[in-house]
Parts: C-alpha cells; sequence; structure tokens
C-alpha cells in the first residue's frame, strides 16, 4: 500500500536510495503570480522531480460558472498522472514551498484516481533542505506513459446541486483565513462571505511552527471539537477553489477521520450565482 497521508524528508531520501519505484512531483505555485511556482521549480528542487502546474495539470477550464480551478474529467488527469509517471506501482511524493496547500491538492486528485500510494512531503521543500537534501536545477522530461487507469475513487467528492439541500444538515468547513470567511475581505471572488451554516478551519491551523503537520492526536481533537459530529462521512470540505480544503481533507486522514468529502468548486463557484444563499457573520472558530 505504500506512504499514503505523510513522508518525512528522511524517508523520502531512504526511498530515493532504495531506487523504489517512486514519482516526486513539485506543485509548487502562486495564485497572485502563475508562473513563480514553476520558476522555482528551475531555481531548484528535490532530485528527479517532476513539476505539476496548478492551472495547466490540476485544473479543468474556467466558464466563470464552474469555480477558479475546476477538476478535470477523471479521464484528461489520468492522462496527466501516466505523462507524470504515475502507474499503478508507483510510490508518488508531492511536495510544494507554500505549508502544503497546493500539494494537498494532487494528493487529492491522485486519491480520485483511486491511486492509494501517494503522500505529501512533510514540511515540503524547506524539511527536505534542512535534512541536507541537496537540490537539482535540471528539468525532469515528461514519462510519457500509458493514461493512468482509473480505479473507484478513494475519496467522496459533491457538488454544489447536491450541497444546496443538505445546508443546515453537513458540517460544512471552510479552509480559508478567517477575514475571508467572516466576509470582511475578498481578493478573489465574486461575493464576500461564506457558505451558510460553514465553520472556519483555517487550513494553515493544521501545521506546527515548523511548518509539519501537528501530531495525530492532536489534529483528531482539535478537528472532533470543531465538527461535534461522530460520523466523518457527514462533513464536507471547501475553501475558495477546492485547493487547500484538501489540506483539512488530509490532517482529518492524518488523525483517523477518514471519509469526509472535497467540494471542489467551493466558494469561487458558489459565489458566481447570486440566487445561492450567503452568509457573512463568523460560525465556529
Amino acid at each position: 500500500m505504500g506512504f499514503t497521508t505523510l513522508v518525512s524528508a528522511t524517508t523520502l531520501q531512504a526511498l530515493i536510495e532504495q531506487r523504489q519505484s517512486l514519482v516526486i512531483l513539485d506543485a509548487s505555485f502562486d495564485l497572485a503570480d502563475v508562473t513563480a511556482g514553476e520558476r522555482s521549480y528551475r531555481e531548484g528542487h528535490v532530485p528527479g522531480a517532476r513539476y505539476v502546474h496548478l492551472d495547466r495539470d490540476l485544473s479543468a477550464p474556467k466558464t466563470g460558472r464552474n469555480g477558479r480551478h475546476p477538476l478535470p474529467p477523471r479521464e484528461a488527469f489520468a492522462e496527466t498522472a501516466g505523462r507524470l509517471g504515475v502507474t499503478a506501482r508507483t510510490q508518488v511524493v508531492v511536495y510544494d514551498r507554500q505549508a502544503a496547500m497546493f500539494a494537498v491538492r494532487a494528493w487529492w486528485m491522485l486519491r480520485w484516481l483511486g491511486h492509494d500510494a501517494v503522500a505529501v512531503l512533510d514540511g515540503g521543500l524547506a524539511a527536505w533542505q534542512q535534512a541536507g537534501g541537496t537540490l537539482d536545477t535540471a528539468v525532469a522530461s515528461p514519462a510519457g506513459l500509458a493514461p493512468y487507469p482509473p480505479r473507484a475513487p478513494l475519496v467522496n467528492s459533491v457538488d454544489a446541486a447536491s450541497l444546496l439541500p443538505r445546508i443546515g444538515l453537513a458540517r460544512l468547513i471552510d479552509a480559508r483565513a478567517p477575514e475571508r470567511f467572516r466576509g470582511e475581505v475578498e481578493p478573489l471572488d465574486a461575493q464576500a462571505g461564506h457558505i451558510p451554516g460553514a465553520r472556519n478551519r483555517f487550513f494553515k491551523d493544521n501545521l506546527d511552527p515548523d511548518g509539519r503537520f501537528k501530531p495525530a492526536q492532536q489534529l483528531r481533537r482539535e478537528f472532533e471539537t470543531l465538527l461535534a459530529v461522530r460520523d466523518p462521512s457527514q462533513v464536507v470540505h471547501q475553501c475558495g477553489s477546492g485547493v487547500t480544503a484538501c489540506h483539512n481533507l488530509l490532517a482529518m486522514e492524518i488523525a483517523g477521520l477518514c471519509g469526509s468529502a472535497l467540494y471542489p468548486g467551493s466558494w469561487s463557484e458558489w459565489s458566481s450565482d447570486p440566487s445561492r444563499p450567503v452568509a457573512r457573520a463568523s460560525v465556529g472558530a
């Protein structure tokens, strides 16, 4: 089964030395400068890593009503996974330079294809360097393999139409920064505010000061306090565009609270339709 949530930098070093069937993905990105992640990759990355771009590789074209980072069809992402060298027998490790906020999207999407052996590098590139890992500037060429054979998804998702009648019934967790959640600012999307009934769990609250994920038991206590539900399958995660919500999904997996769902369209899709309800008062913490 391999690693399915996190790997440490030292574990990744060992996997590389053992010449395991391994694909390393650098998912670094910047919402304000969509070329910055690829530039930073070219300046230095984990040896052998391939670059995966949020807009080109992990999203479908935008229509104005489907959110800022809509999911591509599974068949299209299966082709991307094959191009990156992922097979059913591959251990994938994904990282970024931004507290795992983009790496988690690739983690979730590979699980969406049915690929279990995918994990996030705990602490990202900074942890790799702190562990003595070297950087490489060589751009890895595409593997060009056949499309990944999609299996049954290992994750759950919901769309806006199915979420709307569940408002007030599902436990909805919003991963955005508190000021955006409260509707005080909105730098990216059509409206300020949040989906009614949502509770706020800023994705960076999953991390210790060193940028690594908090211990599993601590994450479990924090999420159980926030959720006040026994069944994680009743939980739906969202954020601005379906990216950092995956951070909370990963944190719950680490905590052993498995089975919650992602609303991929998230606030950017929800707020694009003025007929959908919007809230601006704080709910939860």
